[in-house]
């Protein structure tokens, strides 16, 4: 049997430990963290935690999901549950980091109305004229975080709320502000979860359409207007990313990786890999390897 650990998985990066209070969320600098592993918070993920990342001045290197992305103008970086992540920030860089738990962002759905998308995909949001505002309300959330003031609860829940109606503003503004119908939001959502759940056993479209309740034609029509795909380039895309994952951060056999993730035979994992990004699982792995090499070696 094939044991699969290829990505460190905290609930805080380094700890073991749950939460170090009673609260579902945490609030701390930059600093604090990543100054202890020298501004380097490397490759992990996170069971059950949004995390949002504000970077207020210096600049880091965000990898998200295997893709390297330099950054240096404040911004939020959003990191979904189960998203692979790492930082690496220039010393001194300055700014927060936010933690929430899922059963927090339900409780905060519940009061919008609506799924937080913004929360649910990576993304990395200028803040752009709103710096000031983003900062301080960064830092006054930090502050009642760490204290014990009146009404405690309260003050972190209004400013969060806050917060989240900043990102789902930028969210809909993307999206011209057109509203979509919540009950096909929902649906889209429940397809998310039951393909989280599943995407190994490699399902038929049929089925994930019999468990919603709905024909394939509508599944489709839904993932189109939702994700721009159709329900099964979606299932594929799903098996590529965690295909990534282990060929990035594993030092399993693509036999293994072909075994784990369902598939009949490497060679047929090969050639779906193939078809989908482009590349060779072995030749892809191999760029990735090369590539950060060289970058230690510059440094």
């Amino acid at each position: 049997m094939t044991t699969v650990t290829p990505v460190p998985v905290f609930t805080l990066y380094g700890e073991s430990l749950n939460w170090p209070t009673p609260d579902l969320l945490h609030c701390e600098s930059i600093h604090s963290r990543s100054s202890l592993y020298e501004w380097h918070i490397r490759i992990h993920q996170h069971a059950d935690i949004v995390q949002l990342l504000y970077l207020h001045k210096g600049s880091a290197e965000i990898e998200i999901e295997g893709v390297k992305t330099h950054v240096s103008q404040a911004c939020i970086q959003v990191v979904p549950a189960l998203c692979v992540h790492s930082f690496k920030f220039s010393p001194g860089t300055q700014g927060f980091s936010l933690s929430f738990s899922s059963p927090l962002v339900a409780l905060f759905e519940q009061r919008f109305g609506q799924p937080l998308e913004v929360l649910a995909r990576p993304g990395c949001l200028p803040v752009n004229a709103s710096r000031h505002r983003i900062n301080a309300l960064f830092s006054t959330l930090q502050s009642e975080y760490e204290g014990d003031g009146l009404a405690r609860e309260i003050m972190l829940h209004s400013l969060i709320s806050a917060l989240l109606v900043w990102l789902n503003r930028q969210c809909c503004a993307g999206d011209g502000g057109v509203q979509r119908p919540q009950r096909n939001k929902a649906v889209m959502r429940q397809f998310s979860k039951l393909l989280e759940r599943h995407y190994r056993e490699q399902l038929p479209v049929t089925e994930y359409a019999r468990r919603l309740g709905l024909s394939v034609t509508h599944l489709n029509t839904l993932c189109h207007e939702f994700h721009g795909a159709s329900a099964l380039a979606l299932m594929h895309q799903r098996l590529i990313l965690e295909a990534r994952r282990m060929l990035l951060y594993s030092t399993m056999t693509i036999s293994q990786i072909s075994e784990h993730l369902g598939f009949s035979d490497a060679t047929y994992f090969s050639r779906f890999f193939r078809r989908q990004v482009g590349v060779a699982p072995k030749t892809f792995r191999s760029a990735a390897a090369s590539a950060s090499f060289s970058l230690e070696k510059q440094k």
